[in-house]
């Protein structure tokens, strides 16, 4: 089957993008990378949504030549609907939408990867992601978004007898505990064994969690810096 060449010019004008509400740099990104996708005999190539911060599957679509198009024009995550037979804007009538970071494609240029920022729930169920079903046992990649997601939900509710809302109530005392479980972990590395090691390091990464989220900052804030740093 001929590959489809997208009937779209290679780089949107930044006056476009602003009128579409859509990040200019990501989205010119994903206009500047053109591979000829290999629609099925249907017109189709699935499309697994990513979430750009955690790392998690949200959910597996379908996307049409138009999908794409309309993903790449827009910022926000397009797909086909197998079941109504219709374009589907993501998030149209829930609000949920989909902001697109970057378009990813396979070896086969046969499927796609959407990494995204979701505005909500990516399943209809309400449900965070799609893939609920099953074995859930949390993978080691989930624990950290998990950690930041209880840790925010404890910083708007404050309930009684939370020691991380404890914590976020005293700022001063986040910065001693970071610095007292840093030491802890140095001296298990020194001295300890590996389980132990491990056992402080959690330690350390919670307190550094709930540390910035008292400054309204996350992982993934140190993560970008980890990003721009390889740079």
């Amino acid at each position: 089957m001929p590959r489809s060449s997208p009937p779209y010019p290679g780089v949107a004008p930044t006056a476009a993008l602003d009128a579409l509400g859509a990040p200019n740099a990501s989205v010119a990104t994903m206009l500047g990378v053109d591979p000829q996708i290999e629609f099925d005999e249907n017109g189709l190539a699935p499309c697994v949504a990513q979430d750009w911060r955690t790392g998690e599957v949200l959910t597996l679509a379908y996307m049409n030549e138009e999908a794409l198009r309309r993903t790449r024009e827009s910022g926000e995550a397009w797909f086909w609907s197998r079941s109504r037979g219709e374009l589907w804007h993501k998030g149209q009538t829930s609000g949920n939408v989909m902001r697109v970071r970057e378009l990813r494609f396979d070896c086969d240029l046969d499927a796609v990867l959407a990494l995204v920022e979701p505005a909500g729930p990516a399943c209809h169920t309400g449900e965070r992601t799609c893939f609920h079903n099953g074995d859930l046992s949390p993978a080691p990649h989930e624990a950290l978004p998990r950690l930041e997601r209880v840790i925010a939900e404890r910083r708007a509710k404050s309930p009684k007898g939370s020691y991380t809302a404890e914590l976020l109530a005293e700022p001063v005392r986040i910065g001693d505990k970071v610095q007292e479980e840093a030491e802890e972990a140095a001296r298990a590395a020194r001295e300890e064994d590996d389980g132990r090691l491990a056992a402080e390091a959690a330690d350390l990464l919670y307190h550094l969690a709930v540390l910035l989220a008292s400054r309204g900052l996350s992982l993934d804030d140190a993560s970008e810096e980890l990003n721009v740093r390889r740079r």
